[in-house]
């Protein structure tokens, strides 16, 4: 591989999609105020896939600055429900709330990645995902908040499908890549087609 590949996110999951489809990278997590952009594009009234879209970008843009010759993919995801976006929770009770909220309900997960090149953006993709909450009862919401709250309150919506949250639902339509917060095909298209990865 002749261009190095730098992923500007923390989050352990988007790491592990790269290492199991056998990506080279290096991860370089970049120092941003995602609230404080959040809630100005909120204020902007821009829509929640371009508030996931800018988010990834600033991202990526960040590191970008700092690794010429690199190519850094800045990742983002947010969750629209009913036009209003939902954030990681604060609290096991913003968490039981959220998921109260959203039962029997349907709502959208969006996916956002962005790379750029010698701080110019060449590819960009927002993936998302549309999902259907099943009635859960009051009971199971607070003991699976109880049981999980360590690990979902690193996440939009407080579940995650790749673990016990998959009980929630009923319908998911759309790429389960997208679900776990990176357009995964879309981006491996991307690189084979530059040459980046082996075809």
């Amino acid at each position: 591989m002749t261009v190095p590949i730098v992923l500007a996110s923390g989050s352990t999951i988007r790491a592990q999609l790269l290492r199991n489809a056998g990506v080279p990278f290096e991860v370089n997590v970049p120092r941003v105020d995602e609230e404080t952009v959040k809630n100005a594009l909120i204020a902007e009234e821009a829509t929640p896939r371009d508030i996931a879209d800018a988010l990834a970008e600033l991202k990526a843009r960040k590191i970008s600055l700092k690794t010429p010759g690199a190519m850094v993919l800045g990742c983002d995801q947010v969750l629209d429900f009913q036009g209003q976006l939902l954030s990681k929770p604060a609290t096991p009770e913003q968490a039981f709330d959220q998921l109260k909220a959203m039962r029997g309900q349907r709502h959208m997960l969006l996916s956002a990645a962005v790379i750029y090149e010698n701080g110019e953006p060449i590819w960009r993709q927002v993936g998302q995902v549309r999902l259907r909450m099943r009635v859960s009862s009051d009971t199971y919401l607070r003991s699976y908040v109880d049981r999980n709250w360590d690990s979902i309150r690193h996440a939009v919506g407080a579940y995650k499908l790749e673990e016990e949250g998959v009980r929630l639902f009923t319908t998911i339509d759309g790429d389960y890549f997208n679900v776990l917060g990176m357009p995964l095909l879309e981006l491996l298209n991307f690189l084979t087609l530059r040459g980046v990865i082996e075809q």
